[in-house]
């Protein structure tokens, strides 16, 4: 990153440069940030979005996916025109639009044990927008694994669901402190079973995005440790502290 910032970027993040919890030094560590983004649907379509209009400087996309008719209510990156292609490449294409200063790389591909490994290590912050456990217990052992900061999004119904996890702290509890693969069931995240408000991905995919911003610049108070519990049908909101397993992986 260059010592001095240029007029044109200099005005384009002039809003929150003026921040005095960012300002130009902050602005900086926000352009040679590097996020890690699972999932391009209704959590990471906002992440990715704000994110890059933020100036994070390098955004990893990954998902395999193709945009159908039934997303739309809730993936604000794609439109009707959209229908049939895969949602990274058209992400990518909205971010060149958005801000061409931000490197992009795509992932087509389902995350596995055996590919995950070579993505990670490219990136210090990972935002988890998937909508199955299987995945979400995979990328919460690999940021373990890799000592990354993890920010998990869940929804369901009126529902939302936020963790923060800083694995680069022993002390921080893990997603399996919370839930046990055993008695944990995918239709929990299933909008085609359970059903989701469209407004409800976009609100947690901000805060996800919120979240990992408050990390890059190392300010206010985040959600490591804990899990942010929002019901937006009757406007409660709960933040839990979460205790570490004897028996999980993270001890």
């Amino acid at each position: 990153m260059k010592s001095q910032l240029n007029k044109k970027i200099i005005e384009r993040y002039s809003r929150q440069i003026i921040l005095k919890d960012i300002g130009i030094l902050g602005q900086k560590k926000i352009l040679s940030s590097r996020v890690l983004i699972i999932g391009a649907g209704g959590l990471g379509s906002p992440v990715i979005e704000f994110l890059s209009r933020a100036g994070v400087g390098s955004l990893g996309i990954v998902d395999d996916d193709k945009v159908s008719l039934s997303n739309l209510h809730r993936q604000g990156l794609y439109n009707t025109s959209d229908i049939g292609r895969f949602k990274v490449e058209i992400a990518e294409n909205k971010i060149k639009k958005i801000n061409p200063n931000t490197k992009v790389t795509i992932y087509k591909i389902r995350l596995s044990n055996n590919n995950f490994k070579k993505i990670i290590n490219n990136y210090d912050y990972v935002v988890d927008g998937s909508d199955n456990f299987e995945t979400k217990f995979l990328i919460n052992d690999f940021c373990l694994k890799f000592k990354k900061i993890l920010v998990t999004g869940a929804i369901s119904k009126f529902d939302g669901h936020i963790f923060t996890f800083n694995f680069k702290d022993k002390k921080i509890p893990c997603l399996r402190c919370f839930f046990q693969e055993s008695n944990i069931s995918d239709d929990l995240l299933n909008c085609e079973s359970e059903g989701i408000l469209g407004t409800i991905a976009g609100i947690v995919g901000t805060i996800q995005a919120n979240e990992v911003l408050k990390k890059i610049l190392n300010i206010g108070i985040g959600l490591d440790g804990y899990i942010f519990i929002l019901d937006l049908l009757n406007l409660n909101f709960r933040k839990v502290k979460l205790k570490k397993r004897k028996s999980c992986i993270c001890k």
